[in-house]
């Protein structure tokens, strides 16, 4: 176990490449598809960057997607990924593959619904952010307990990154969607100092493919403006 003199050295929190899906914005979090060409090459960018760092372990989602970018991490440490189905990405049940456009257009109070409060609604056979959030959290926990004093890579999924990060800085987690961002293949980095206190040392890096990150504003909720 962690004690007050222990900590883990860093974490580095990592979104899976880009898939076809992704980049069409459909909601395809529990549909279980590979990266594409350029999710593979966004993965390799960051493996580069990372490739002179110690990193102990790895750890991923179960999808395809998120093990294919482990895997490419993971290689210059001759390192196997290790699975974790907690770190999985939120399903959103009959929504899966659809536009945005032909969810609020097919299913316009469960669109609304969500859109209100995303942490507590959960589609017609799907999960709500609080259901990801209880599965990932035990995960993230096993895991800085486990790797004392050492550095560790974690590949995970939007909405899962950023559940997680809502949690361990205490933000308000009704509002992930909007006040937290996760583009492909980006880097966050945690500093723990026990298994639930974290410290945000570098958030949605994509710097090692892009001189920052794309701004979505069609992707937030209709209350968020940027506008005002």
């Amino acid at each position: 176990m962690l004690n007050a003199a222990s900590t883990i050295a860093c974490a580095y929190l990592i979104r899976h490449g880009e898939t076809n899906l992704s980049a069409e914005d459909r909601f395809s979090g529990g549909t279980d598809i590979d990266l594409s060409d350029v999710g593979r090459w966004q993965a390799d960018c960051l493996s580069n960057r990372l490739a002179d760092d110690n990193v102990s372990a790895v750890y991923c989602s179960p999808m395809r997607r998120t093990v294919e970018t482990a895997s490419i991490i993971a290689k210059p440490f001759n390192l196997v990924p290790q699975p974790r189905d907690g770190l999985r990405e939120i399903h959103h049940g009959h929504w899966e593959t659809m536009l945005r456009s032909e969810v609020e257009a097919q299913f316009p109070d469960e669109y609304i619904s969500w859109q209100e409060d995303p942490f507590t609604f959960a589609p017609e056979g799907g999960e709500s952010g609080l259901m990801v959030m209880a599965r990932a959290l035990p995960v993230i926990r096993e895991i800085v307990i486990s790797h004392p004093d050492q550095t560790v890579a974690v590949i995970s999924h939007k909405a899962t990154i950023r559940l997680i990060l809502s949690s361990l800085l205490g933000f308000d987690a009704r509002g992930y969607r909007d006040r937290l961002d996760q583009s492909p293949a980006s880097l966050n980095i945690l500093d723990f100092k026990d298994p639930v206190r974290a410290r945000l040392m570098l958030f949605n890096d994509v710097s090692h493919y892009v001189d920052q990150p794309p701004y979505s504003e069609n992707r937030l909720s209709k209350w968020f403006s940027v506008k005002e």
